[in-house]
């Protein structure tokens, strides 16, 4: 039976959801593998379903140490864009874009992507110039864009504080219409989905906590359920980048930081964008379910902990105050953490590792969510033919030995001033 049909919601509204087939299998780990992906979060599973969809991979495990979308997948602000403006980054970023637009009929299950547009405001004559020269930089690799006067700004969100005496008072901004949001979990749920009818091995508390080589070669991964044979081995763990490198004996050029979100109660629509504050770092939207969703900057310091500190609840939500005076008497409704793991020049890595049969997918500092399509589609390509995609030439590991860094710090709305 369809278990999209009338008759399906119907039976299982009236049985109390009892008949309801699972989105995945619950297998336990076989033997060995020709490829074992640690990490199932967004990166991971994406680079699982493509493994199967696009090169004929099946033979594929993802060992999650938790639950698929316990991670970061699960703990951002939902944000897809692809307003970035160095080479490898645009035409990274615009291709993951690409993927998100048709990504619910690939997976064949709704990651709920609205491509409500993103609005990034200026607050000086500078800034506003850089933002002209950013999206000129935008049109000509084939990306939406559009620069709009302070009037446009007011008719396309006139809740925001636009006067002259504004803390920061607006200038203008910069707009992709295709820009949006997608629901973080049904990505993860998606991916899962569309990998596990390919015959992938969704294996979840499965904690890895060792390799097992043979002439300095990676072979397998050591679990608390056994030893996992493997051909290829990718890493996909996000902000613990760093704690499983060290089990390989691998340094990396990775620090590890809390990023918070947040959500107020639900009201009646009125964000009917994502809103980037860029006089300081403050971006915010509105769920489904009438929650203000928002973020700022990094906590100050290095973690591994999923929470954040009071200092940066009260500079976002300061940043909030001063955007929108008419939502400072919500309440807010709960406040978490992501572990991100940054890189020097932030952007990331998707490359060869100096152990032989590991590969590393990590390092995406504010760009894991928008990315996961890509990064899927390109690692996957990398652990199938070993072979670094032209896509993400850029990402290669060894760049922080050579200089050829990606310098575009994520293109957060403090780039402008770099």
């Amino acid at each position: 039976m369809n278990r999209y049909s009338a008759f399906s919601l119907l039976r299982n509204a009236l049985s109390g959801n009892r008949h309801w087939s699972e989105a995945w299998r619950k297998p336990e780990p076989k033997r060995s593998y020709d490829v074992v992906i640690i990490g199932g979060g967004g990166h991971g599973l994406a680079t699982a379903f493509y493994l199967a969809e696009n090169h004929g991979v099946r033979n594929v495990a993802v060992l999650e140490k938790g639950y698929v979308g316990g991670g970061n997948v699960g703990r951002n602000t939902t944000i897809v864009r692809s307003n970035y403006m160095l080479d490898g980054a645009t035409q990274f970023y615009e291709y993951s874009m690409q993927l998100w637009e048709e990504l619910s009929a690939a997976l064949g299950y709704n990651v709920m992507f609205s491509q409500r547009g993103q609005l990034v405001l200026a607050h000086s004559v500078d800034q506003l110039d850089y933002f002209s020269r950013k999206a000129n930089i935008m049109r000509l690799n084939g990306i939406d864009a559009d620069i709009l006067t302070i009037d446009e700004v007011r008719r396309m969100a006139p809740y925001l504080d636009l006067s002259p005496e504004a803390r920061f008072p607006v200038y203008g901004g910069i707009f992709q219409g295709r820009a949006g949001t997608a629901r973080h979990d049904a990505v993860a749920w998606g991916f899962a989905h569309a990998a596990d009818r390919h015959g992938v091995d969704i294996i979840e508390n499965c904690e890895v906590t060792g390799f097992a080589f043979e002439n300095g070669r990676a072979v397998g991964v050591e679990t608390r359920s056994g030893t996992i044979g493997a051909g290829r081995i990718g890493m996909a763990v996000a902000g613990h980048t760093t704690e499983l490198g060290r089990k390989a004996d691998l340094e990396l050029p990775i620090e590890s930081h809390v990023l918070q979100a947040f959500v107020t109660e639900p009201i009646k629509p009125l964000v009917h964008q994502v809103i980037a504050y860029g006089a300081d770092h403050f971006y915010i939207s509105q769920s489904d379910k009438g929650g203000l969703v928002f973020g700022g900057g990094l906590d100050g310091y290095n973690s591994y902990a999923q929470r954040g500190n009071l200092g940066v609840v009260r500079e976002v939500s300061e940043a909030a105050i001063a955007l929108m005076p008419n939502i400072s008497r919500l309440r807010l409704l709960r406040h978490w953490g992501g572990v991100v793991d940054m890189t020097p020049d932030a952007a990331p890595i998707i490359s060869k590792t100096p152990v032989k049969g590991l590969y590393l997918n990590g390092g995406w500092c504010y760009g894991g969510f928008k990315a996961t399509p890509a990064s899927g589609w390109c690692f996957a390509q990398l652990l199938a033919e070993d072979i670094v995609p032209a896509l993400a030439r850029p990402f290669y590991l060894d760049r922080f030995r050579t200089g050829a860094l990606l310098d575009e710090a994520g293109a957060g709305p403090y780039a402008w001033r770099q």
